[in-house]
Order: structure tokens, then sequence, then C-alpha cells
């Protein structure tokens, strides 16, 4: 008998949709062609595999089919009882069954054959052959089970090489299956874990499935500067989420871990400035995460654009105007620095400076600071 929809993906019939669409995509992962070179036996497999999922993942085509497959197995139940029950007499095929052979014995035997055998008495195990046989099957258990653990901790290795290989390139679907498999021989495995996690983050924005897989790899980490990574990686995905208070309680165990971590602190500090509002900590989160990257790398422009708006709102206009400065050496035709520092020139009472940097920010195409030049003082 051929197999059910159910057994092609390995699901019980009364599996809900949501077990379904998760063996879907494990074996859509295992026997996808572009793993296996094209091969046209996991080909066939995938199409058997893609099929039943269309038709269990829909309610309507679902219940149709069950209706049939119960069908199905009563039809073949009742053939099954007519072969059961069929009289002796009934042809098969067109041909009458043979009657049944009368049942031949031999005759008893005469007492000159009858005699009586005398049997060795059969010695029992001693206690030493019952510890002999522990022994054995104990050695035969121990050896078997260090045999797959040596097999599955080179099976996962193996994997995980092949993945990261996959992910240097960016094949991030084999990456994915090739991690995933790791973690069917090393659940553990800190590296699968969370090269696993960055692609369902960064690639599929899958924020549910790589928090829980940074998470598992928080559980094996116990340094701290990987330990703070994970929590930033946490955070971001809390970000992702909307989830703001999470977010900023992950980016916050991200910095007491490693305070040299620049990218927490300013992830915090987008935040605290976008979502909380709260201008003075975010500044002060921005300027630590700039002091830290400044030793490391060039300073970034959108992170002094994001503490000077910082120090705008805050009041702070020549803190701002300095920031502003250094952005606008490093990006000249930014329209939007014109405009913003046009804004500084404004809040400072710069009327003739403000209405020059609008002219300029609009001229670079900046839509804001042509609707500044044309609505504030530089206007009238």
């Amino acid at each position: 008998m051929s197999q059910t929809l159910y057994q092609v993906l390995g699901v019980e019939p009364t599996a809900p949709l949501a077990d379904i669409k998760q063996a879907y995509k494990q074996l859509a992962l295992r026997y996808h062609p572009d793993r296996h070179g094209g091969s046209r036996l996991y080909e066939d497999q995938f199409k058997a595999v893609a099929a039943a999922y269309q038709v269990l993942s829909d309610a309507g085509r679902r219940a149709h089919y069950d209706h049939q497959l119960r069908q199905a197995r009563l039809r073949a139940e009742e053939a099954r009882r007519a072969q059961q029950y069929r009289p002796q007499s009934q042809h098969v095929y067109g041909v009458p069954m043979p009657p049944a052979e009368p049942l031949r014995t031999r005759r008893p035997a005469s007492s000159a054959e009858r005699h009586y055998v005398r049997h060795p008495k059969q010695a029992r195990f001693t206690r030493r052959d019952w510890l002999l046989v522990i022994g054995v099957l104990v050695g035969l258990l121990l050896f078997g089970l260090s045999t797959k653990w040596v097999m599955d901790r080179v099976a996962a290795r193996s994997n995980y090489q092949d993945g990261l290989r996959a992910y240097t390139q960016h094949h991030w679907g084999a990456a994915h299956s090739y991690f995933s498999e790791t973690l069917a021989f090393k659940p553990g495995h800190v590296g699968a874990l969370r090269r696993r996690a960055e692609i369902e983050q960064l690639v599929y924005r899958n924020y549910p499935e790589a928090s829980a897989d940074y998470t598992s790899a928080l559980q094996h980490t116990r340094n701290h500067r990987a330990a703070a990574q994970l929590y930033y990686r946490l955070g971001q995905c809390a970000a992702g989420q909307k989830r703001t208070r999470l977010a900023l309680d992950q980016f916050s165990r991200a910095v007491v871990l490693d305070s040299s971590l620049s990218a927490a602190w300013l992830a915090r500090g987008e935040l605290r400035l976008f979502e909380q509002r709260l201008f003075v900590s975010a500044a002060s989160d921005l300027s630590v995460g700039l002091r830290l990257q400044a030793g490391k790398q060039a300073p970034s422009a959108k992170w002094l654009t994001y503490r000077g708006l910082a120090y705008f709102k805050a009041g702070d206009y020549p803190s701002a105007l300095a920031d502003y400065q250094q952005v606008l050496l490093l990006r000249p035709r930014s329209g939007q620095i014109y405009f913003l520092l046009g804004r500084v020139a404004q809040k400072q009472g710069r009327r003739g400076a403000a209405c020059e940097l609008f002219r300029r920010g609009s001229q670079l195409g900046y839509f804001p600071a042509t609707d500044a030049q044309r609505r504030g003082p530089c206007g009238r």
C-alpha cells in the first residue's frame, strides 16, 4: 500500500497545522535538490513533500482527503473480511477451491519400539556465569554509547564546517540546513545556534526563532564577552518586534557584562532617543559608544547625527552644532545635515546663517530644507 500524505510528512493524522508546517519545513530543507547536486531522487522526494503539504495545509482539501482515506480503509477492511469468510466451495478467479486433504498421522509405535532414554542433567548458570553475561552486555552497551557519542561529534563538526563555508558564501538556505543538522547531533553547539540565529534575524527577519536560538546559546555560554554579544543580539530582536522595554533590558545586560561593547551602548542610546525620548540619557549612551568606536574605526556619520539630534532636543545647541559639523565633513553633499545645521542656527537666533543653510540643503534636494526655507523667517 502506498504512503499516505501524513506518512510522507511523518506526522500523525491528528497533527495540528503547526506540526505539519514544522515537518514540511524540515523535510523541504533536507530534500532540497540544491543540497544534493540536483539529484533526481531527492527532487522527487522534495516534490512529494511539497504536494503533501499543499493538501494538508488547506483545511478544506485536508478534510476531503481524510474522507477519501477513511472510505479507502473501509473498502480494504470489507475486502479482507470477504476473503477471510469465503466458503470453501467459492470459486477464485474462475477456479473452484480444492477440497481439504485428510489429516494423516503415524500409527502408534509397538512395544518393541518403546524405550526410555536417560537425559543428563543440565548444569544451571552459576553466579560467575551471570556476572560474565552481565559484564559482556554492559561492555557492549558502553561501547555502543561511546561509538555513538564519537560519531555524533564527528558529524556535528563536519556539518558545522560545511555550514560556515555556506555562510561565508551567503548561501543562507544551505547554511541554515547545515547548522540545523549540527544541532541534531549536538544540541548545545553554541556556534551553530548563534549562526543559525543570525540567519533567522538578519536574513529572514524571523525574530522569535532567532531569539530562541540566542537564548539556547546563552545557556551554554560562560564567557562574559560572548554572553554580552548574545544579549546584544537578543536586544536587536526585541527592538525588531517593537518590544522597547525588553530591548533596553537586554542592551543594559550586555553593557554590564562587557562595558567595551560599543554596539550595545549605541543601540540603547538610539532607543532612548527615538522611543523613550530621554534625550540626555540618549546623548550619554551615544557618547560612550562613539568614544569606544574611536580607537577601532572612523567616526560614524549616522551615530554622530543621532547624538547631535539628542543634544538638539535636550537644548545643548553648541554640542549639537559640533556633531553636525563633523558629519558635514564626512558627508559634504548631504542636504539633511545642512537642514539640521539650519535648525541649530535658527535656535541660536542666527537668522541669516539659518537661511543660507536651508538654501543649500534645498539645492541638494532635501525637501524639509525647502519647506523650512519657504515657511521660516527666510520666506518672509
